[in-house]
Formats: C-alpha cells, sequence, structure tokens
C-alpha cells in the first residue's frame, strides 16, 4: 500500500508541475512524464483526480491540443507496420538498422510524437488494452477526445491516408510480373485501379463537404468494401498460383506489400463508418490504438521473417513433396524395390569411402583435400541420382513435405492423426529398409575394393587409417554423435536447395525456354530440345541439392581443420564403409568392446541423420501451413500411440485399412494453398 500511495502521488505531483496552470509549451516533457506516471498508478485513481480538478483536466486538453493540433499522422497509417522495401535483405538490413540507431524523423509528426514519448508503444498498447472500457470512454470524454474522429481535420487525414495507400498499391499490382502470377484477372476489370477511382471520388466529396459521414449500408462504403475484397482476393490467388508458376523473392514482398495495405485501407476506412452515437467514441479510441499497434511492430524483425519466408517455405515444401512421393513404400513391391535401388547406392558409397581414403594419403593443404573429398562425395551422390539408386538418409527432407501436404489435405481429427500416424509407419519402414539396403552394401563392396587393391599393390592400405576409422566410431571417444547431425543438417539443406531450384526453374520457365530455344532446335532438331527441356525439369534440382549436399560433406571437416575446430561429419552409409576398412586395416582382429560399439554407433549415426534431417523439414513444412503447436503435439501424440498398437508396421510391409486412401493422398499432385495467403 505504501508503494501504491507514493505511486500515486507521483502522477499529481507530475500534474502539479506542468499542468497547473496553462501550459503554452510545445515540449514532449510533460506528456511523457504524465504517460510514465499514470502507468505506475491506480488509473481509477488518475480519473477520480481529474473529475475532482476539473481545471487541471482543463489545462491537460489545452497542452494535448497544442501538442497534436499542427502534427499529421498519416505516416503512422501509411508507414509503420508495412514493409517498405521490395526485398527481403534491404527490409531486413532498414529494421536493424532502425533499431540499432533509430531515424531522424520530422519533429512536426505523430511519427515522431510517439517515438519521443512512448519508448514502449507495444506495452503502452497492452497497458491500454487491459483498462476498464468504461474508465477510458470517461477519461476520453473528460480530455475532450472522445468525439475527435469526427474532426474534418482528422477526416481528412484519414482519407489522404486511403488514397496515398492506392496509389501505392496500385502502382505494385500493375508490375508485370505480378499481374502474371494471376492471369485469372486479366478478363475481368482492374480491382486497384477501381478501388482508386472511389477513394478519389470520396476525397473529392469530402472537399466539397467535410460533413460528410460514411455508414454501414452507405453505397460508396459497401462498394469500397467490395473492390477491397476483390483485391485480396487477387492476392490469395497469386499466392495460390505461385504453386503452379513459382515466384521470386521481389515478388513475394511485393504480393506482401499489397495485401498489408489493402488491409490498412480497410482498417482506415471502417473507423470512418459512424452508424450511431457509441460509434464516435469507439472509432476514436480504435484511431489511437490502431495508431500504438502499428507503431510496436514498425521494426519487428521476427514478423518480417514470419511474413517473408513462410510462403518460400511453402513452395520449397510443396516442390519437394512431389519428389518425396516416390520415397515412402505402400507395398511389400515398393519395399524390396526400395532395398534393391538402396543396395545400388550402398555399392557406390563403398566405393566412395576408399576413394575418400586415398584421398587423404595425398599430400596438399587442407584446402586442397576439401576440394578432392568434395568431388569425390558430390560425384558419387549425383551418380546415385541418376542412376535410379537411393540414398538413405536423403529420403526425410523430402518425404516431411509430402507428408504435411497429405495432413494439410485433411480435416483435424483423431480418425485422421490415426491415418496420419500409418503415413510415418509407411516412411519409418521405407527408411528402415533403405538404411539396411545401404549397409549391407557399403559394408562388403568397400571390403572387396581395399581387398583388391591390397592384392594388387601387395599393401594393405587400411591399416595406416584403421586406428581412426574405428576410435571415429566410439561415441565416447569421437563426437560421433554431434558429427552424424551435422550431416543430418545438411541433408535438410540439401532438400532446401532442391525445393527452391524447382521454385526457379518453374518461375523462370526454363523448361519452356530449352524446348523452344532457337539455337538449340536449330543445332539438335526439335525432338532433342524437348528432351533436353523434360531431362532438365525432372532432373536439375536433384543434380544441385546432391552435387551440393557433396560439398558440405567434403568440405567441412577440412574446413574446420583449418580452422581448429573439431568439426567433421559421419554419415550411416558411409560409417558402415569406414567400419569395414577399419576392420580391414586390423585383419578383423578387434576386441569385442570395439566391434560392438563400431556397430551400435553406425545404426546411431543413422538414426541422428534422420532425426536431425527429418525434424528440420518437418519444422519447415509445418510452419509453411501455419500448424500450430497444439496440432503438432496431437499429431507426435498419435504416433507414438500407433506404434504401441502396430510396433511391426514401422519395420516390415504391413497392410493396413489405410493403405488406398493415404496412398491416393501421397500421389496427388494437386498443388496445395499455403494457410493465411
Amino acid at each position: 500500500m505504501k508503494f501504491f500511495s507514493s505511486n500515486t502521488g507521483n502522477f499529481k505531483s507530475v500534474l502539479k508541475k506542468y499542468f497547473s496552470f496553462k501550459n503554452e509549451t510545445a515540449s514532449l516533457e510533460p506528456l511523457a512524464g504524465f504517460l510514465e506516471a499514470i502507468k505506475k498508478a491506480d488509473f481509477t485513481d488518475v480519473l477520480n483526480f481529474f473529475k475532482q480538478n476539473q481545471h487541471f483536466a482543463d489545462n491537460f486538453r489545452y497542452y494535448l491540443y497544442r501538442v497534436f493540433s499542427e502534427r499529421p499522422f498519416n505516416l503512422s497509417l501509411t508507414e509503420a507496420s508495412i514493409l517498405s522495401e521490395n526485398a527481403f535483405f534491404p527490409e531486413l538490413k532498414k529494421r536493424i538498422l532502425n533499431k540499432v540507431l533509430p531515424p531522424v524523423e520530422n519533429e512536426n509528426t505523430v511519427w515522431y510524437l510517439i517515438d519521443n514519448v512512448s519508448f514502449r508503444p507495444k506495452q503502452d498498447l497492452e497497458y491500454f488494452h487491459n483498462l476498464p472500457e468504461n474508465e477510458v470512454d470517461e477519461m476520453m470524454q473528460i480530455l475532450g477526445i472522445s468525439d475527435f474522429i469526427q474532426s474534418p481535420k482528422v477526416k481528412n487525414e484519414l482519407i489522404f491516408s486511403m488514397n496515398i495507400l492506392s496509389w501505392r498499391v496500385t502502382g505494385m499490382a500493375l508490375e508485370v510480373e505480378v499481374v502474371r502470377m494471376a492471369p485469372e484477372y486479366r478478363n475481368f476489370d482492374n480491382p486497384f485501379l477501381a478501388l482508386q477511382n472511389e477513394l478519389e471520388s470520396l476525397r473529392e466529396e469530402f472537399e466539397d463537404d467535410s460533413a460528410i459521414q460514411l455508414h454501414s449500408k452507405d453505397s460508396r462504403y459497401k462498394q469500397i468494401k467490395i473492390y477491397l475484397q476483390q483485391c485480396q482476393d487477387f492476392v490469395g490467388i497469386a499466392f495460390k498460383n505461385s504453386s503452379k508458376y513459382g515466384i521470386s523473392g521481389k515478388i513475394n514482398q511485393s504480393l506482401l506489400k499489397i495485401r498489408q495495405q489493402t488491409k490498412r485501407i480497410s482498417d482506415i476506412l471502417n473507423l470512418l463508418v459512424i452508424d450511431n452515437e457509441r460509434d464516435i467514441i469507439v472509432k476514436s479510441k480504435q484511431l489511437i490504438f490502431n495508431i500504438l499497434k502499428y507503431k510496436s511492430s514498425k521494426n519487428n524483425i521476427s514478423d518480417l521473417f514470419n511474413d517473408s519466408t513462410r510462403l518460400l517455405s511453402h513452395l520449397i515444401t510443396n516442390h519437394t513433396a512431389e519428389t518425396g512421393t516416390h520415397y515412402i513404400t505402400s507395398n511389400r513391391y515398393q519395399y524390396v524395390k526400395m532395398f534393391y535401388k538402396a543396395s545400388g547406392g550402398g555399392i557406390i558409397v563403398g566405393a566412395l569411402c576408399v576413394l575418400k581414403m586415398l584421398y587423404g594419403f595425398m599430400p596438399g593443404s587442407d584446402f586442397f583435400h576439401a576440394f578432392l573429398y568434395s568431388l569425390n562425395y558430390a560425384m558419387g551422390f549425383v551418380m546415385i541420382y541418376l542412376m535410379g539408386y537411393t540414398l538413405a538418409t536423403k529420403q526425410p527432407a523430402m518425404t516431411a513435405a509430402t507428408m504435411t501436404k497429405v495432413l494439410s489435405e485433411q480435416e483435424k481429427s483423431n480418425s485422421n492423426y490415426t491415418e496420419f500416424a500409418d503415413l510415418v509407419s509407411k516412411l519409418f519402414r521405407s527408411q528402415f529398409i533403405a538404411f539396411v539396403g545401404n549397409v549391407l552394401l557399403a559394408f562388403p563392396v568397400a571390403v572387396a575394393i581395399i581387398y583388391g587393391l591390397d592384392v594388387f599393390f601387395s599393401q594393405n592400405l587400411a591399416v595406416e587409417r584403421s586406428d581412426k576409422l574405428l576410435r571415429d566410431l566410439d561415441p565416447f571417444k569421437s563426437k560421433a554423435i554431434l558429427h552424424a547431425c551435422i550431416a543430418g543438417f545438411y541433408l535438410f539443406i540439401s532438400g532446401i536447395i532442391s525445393g527452391n531450384i524447382g521454385n526457379n526453374s518453374v518461375f523462370f520457365q526454363i523448361p519452356q525456354r530449352i524446348a523452344k530455344n532457337q539455337s538449340v532446335k536449330r543445332l539438335f532438331g526439335d525432338r532433342f530440345a524437348q528432351s533436353l527441356s523434360r531431362y532438365y525439369a525432372k532432373n536439375w534440382p536433384g543434380i544441385i541439392s546432391n552435387f551440393w549436399f557433396g560439398v558440405f560433406l567434403g568440405a567441412t571437416a577440412p574446413i574446420g581443420l583449418f580452422f581448429g575446430l573439431d568439426l567433421d561429419i559421419r554419415h550411416i552409409t558411409f560409417a558402415a564403409g569406414n567400419f569395414a576398412l577399419g576392420l580391414y586395416g586390423k585383419d578383423f582382429t578387434i576386441d569385442s568392446y570395439t566391434f560392438w560399439i563400431s556397430l551400435i554407433t553406425v545404426f546411431l549415426i543413422g538414426f541422428f541423420n534422420f532425426l536431425v534431417s527429418f525434424s528440420l523439414s518437418m519444422f519447415l513444412a509445418f510452419r509453411s501451413r501455419k500448424m500450430n503447436f497444439g496440432e503438432v503435439r496431437e499429431i507426435y501424440r498419435a504416433i507414438f500411440k500407433y506404434f504401441l498398437r502396430h510396433p511391426l508396421k514401422f519395420f516390415l510391409p504391413i497392410r493396413s485399412n489405410f493403405d488406398s486412401k493415404v496412398t491416393a493422398m501421397v500421389r496427388s499432385k494437386s498443388p496445395i494453398k499455403p494457410e493465411g495467403q
């Protein structure tokens, strides 16, 4: 109580200091001091003080009028919390700079006033929202601001702000690349031009009659709302078509800005609609709250990331989703086929293990070895991809997107979560048999090749490296688990690259350009151009993705060594090949601890490869569909329950009641609209 009374006295002392007389100053210090004081006091006491001391209320009202009367607030409506750049990184750079070094603003604006009076607009807004509504209304009436929404000056600012936003949004919406995203609107009147004309007419009417008043049944209001909805529909269709036409970062930002600005026009328009006396004070209060809300998030970096990357993450997962359908086995035939494809991948990886060991004997710098190792991995992974074989851990980054694609097509219910859990069991057993195929072939192939080299050169080349190879497979003597997680992260990144390349290929129409390229057709013929176009569309994202995955794996250890960091990668298939080389170097005579810990670690490495890459990919895919934490928790709970009931389905191709339905959903190639777009 002592603290309470001292705070209450504090706001009284501020009022007596600044408002016991008619304050003629334009300084913001009295307002800042008053706001800081009332936040520490009981608002009811502040209200009662004004009611009991009318001259303080009159003097404070006089001061507020002097401070606000000559300050336009259109910047707070047209700039705050709206993207100002047409690309993500310039916008990010600008927001970071504004946080570190706030920009110099025009001192004669409400924008400047809020920046210098409220150091925490978000907390201040929350404070005012938590106050009793009737007390806030009464305070506004005492201070004479309960009807300022009716002021001709305020109306003029609102209408002017809507026109500014309309001019900007029309300019962006008429850009060629933006129009291309929504061809459905080519045969209709442009809603942005119609909106601009309607708002311009409203401005002209206001100039003729400043007492103009809108109400909810007003034909002008209804017409503007229709055009605003059509503009929002345009943006929604453009975002939906991004799965079909691809999208660039610039177009993504432009569409986001169009959506933000049309939403802002709608917010401002609603403030002008007065249907009854109660609406006057409600809209006056709403304008104040809106300005504080917009200002509180003007430099918000997390909002920028969320808005700017959600669509791109959807596009990436949408393109990888189509690839991911080939990695989920639904029956015994597909299960066996996955084993054979993984076995082919294991054969190539077994050879790559030996090649990497041989490259290690070559003299050269760390960066020279990084080049050799990267070339080795990249060459092998691209070969695996082009030959139609499978590298087990490449699956999760692709299949996670497919799974959320299926989930987003379902209704949210326990039965559908069970269907999704059944799909997870199919993925897990597909991953399991791919692990088995990779490991079972990588081990003997590595042994066979090193044995052949031993016979040819009459020298066991693995002897010198055997101790290190086996030590790297002991999680207690090395960072094998950490290095497996690093490899899992690279697997996730390679999935991102594949989706991004696929999106860019569609957006820039590369396959069509190849098919219609006159030089190619003249030199090689039309049939060759068509074949090259199809080959590019089908294989180029996978080739680039596998190439960079190889570069990441090959360069990590040498670059880490150069910087003195214990960085490396561990991949289950390479771990199996290295285990074989380590055993051969020791003539297959090692103690039981080394054997069993190495064998177990091989599969632990595979588990963490899978866990990290799949978790990150699922996070990206869930985020692109705007799934909340509660939904995700229910999904994982359903998966766990399904595993307890049907554990063998996670390892063997046992039929389930959901096979036909889930398979149809997985194979569907219909584009999915990202949530909220």
